[in-house]
């Protein structure tokens, strides 16, 4: 049956009377729903994702998801908070600069590549901003340390903590009335999720149902910007994708998240007037990126003379990404910050209707796999192993390409930086950083033989 043909009240369905027609009848209401399975399906999807979000938060003892237990396996560790000189220190990083008009900032997983970078943003034009970080394990946790060190100097306070830590996130509402959030927190790669499943359910939906519940009980309630990801568009073959195209194919366990975590998004909008807008980043790069990216460890591999795999479609076809620097999204994240419009509850209730926006953030130039790695050759000055490899089937799709007409029109989106020259200032800051780790690390050592 047609979803949009129910009744509003369900109730119970008064059986027809046999007649003659019954047949006939029947084979047409099997190809009616033949015709509708693709709605169908997006609708299963959306249940099977808030049915995941409440099971695991649900208290019940047996099947309680922890956050601790999550963290855990990926290293984290606990970090107390609470008290007179936290809470001090949490206003005072979240207070508005003097003479300013700013708005009040918390920024998830600002000990991120993309979060760091739009936290220092925040804060150089003058916004109060709070950062908020688990400082997990999925990639070398000094990387992220190194990142809350230079927010720490820019005036950011990082709190430690978990997004599903309820009791963390209502603190800190309690201590700033944000105006804003930014949600950047979550788990990301499209591979590991083979290997960890859980993690993604936990940080990508459980986590994003977290704030959502801490935004909407608070009071002001604060407009929201998050992070999706372009990985939404899966198997659509359509280019360039659009905000309009359908994403109800996804090719990963990251994308099914990134997508249920849209559909949640909205039920919250709906239900509640929280002001929404979800970011589709597509493939960032740039200094103080993640290490589990193709540039990045292609840059590393490459140096140390390891085969580096070029991935190729069925047929030797080409896979290709719409890079995009991360300056670029970063105008994108502050512009979707001033856009964004006021929610409109208080109280958990909802008193008219909020903003809900999606927007692609790309660079609209892909540019194939093999190319990426000449560019790299040539700044680096290295010759690489090179060596073709059929893309497997882990999750990861032949290309991407942004249609950002949206975001250009609304936001006044316009990325400004070309492959060559973002991976120009990558490929500097890499060395400088990787050098200056090394001697530090030789420095440590020839410290530790002479005490010895």
């Amino acid at each position: 049956m047609d979803a949009d043909a129910a009744p509003s009240t369900p109730g119970k369905w008064k059986m027809e009377k046999p007649h003659h027609h019954h047949h006939y009848r029947h084979r047409l209401f099997l190809l009616h729903r033949l015709q509708n399975l693709p709605k169908l399906a997006f609708w299963s999807f959306f249940a099977v994702a808030l049915f995941l979000a409440v099971f695991l938060l649900s208290p019940s003892p047996r099947f309680h998801f922890s956050s601790g237990s999550v963290r855990r396996s990926l290293g984290g560790r606990a970090a107390p908070w609470g008290g007179p000189a936290w809470e001090k220190r949490v206003r005072s990083s979240a207070s508005v600069r003097r003479g300013s008009a700013g708005k009040s900032v918390l920024v998830t997983g600002a000990a991120g590549f993309v979060g760091m970078h739009v936290a220092a943003a925040l804060k150089r034009r003058g916004d109060g901003v709070l950062g908020f970080d688990n400082f997990n394990a999925y990639y070398d946790p000094a990387l992220k340390w190194a990142r809350r060190a230079l927010l720490d100097r820019a005036g950011v306070f990082v709190v430690e903590g978990d997004v599903n830590d309820a009791a963390l996130l209502r603190k800190l509402f309690d201590v700033v009335p944000f105006t804003h959030v930014v949600h950047l927190a979550a788990q990301a790669g499209v591979r590991h999720a083979l290997a960890d499943p859980g993690s993604y359910i936990h940080s990508n939906v459980a986590g994003l149902v977290a704030v959502l519940e801490a935004a909407r009980a608070a009071d002001p309630q604060p407009a929201v910007v998050w992070a999706s990801s372009s990985s939404v568009y899966g198997l659509n073959s359509k280019v360039p994708f659009s905000e309009a195209d359908r994403t109800d194919r996804p090719a990963s366990l990251y994308a099914a998240t990134k997508k249920a975590g849209e559909e949640i998004a909205h039920v919250y909008n709906h239900i509640y007037g929280l002001s929404i807008t979800g970011l589709r980043f597509f493939t960032v790069y740039g200094p103080w990126g993640r290490p589990d990216m193709a540039y990045f460890f292609f840059t590393r591999d490459i140096l140390r003379g390891k085969p580096v795999s070029i991935f190729e479609g069925p047929d030797h076809a080409t896979v290709a990404r719409d890079f995009t620097y991360i300056d670029d999204i970063v105008r994108g994240c502050v512009a979707a910050v001033d856009h964004a419009g006021k929610s409109t509850g208080s109280g958990g209730k909802k008193h008219g209707s909020a903003p809900f926006r999606i927007y692609n953030l790309g660079n609209t130039s892909p540019v194939s796999v093999s190319d990426l790695v000449s560019i790299l050759e040539q700044l680096l000055k290295v010759k690489a192993v090179k060596k073709l490899v059929r893309m497997p089937r882990n999750g990861d799709v032949q290309f991407t390409h942004a249609n950002i007409t949206l975001a250009q029109k609304e936001l006044g989106y316009r990325p400004t930086t070309g492959l060559q020259s973002g991976l120009k200032k990558f490929v500097r800051w890499y060395l400088d950083y990787y050098s200056s780790s090394l001697s530090k690390q030789g420095s440590s050592k020839g410290r530790r033989s002479m005490s010895s």
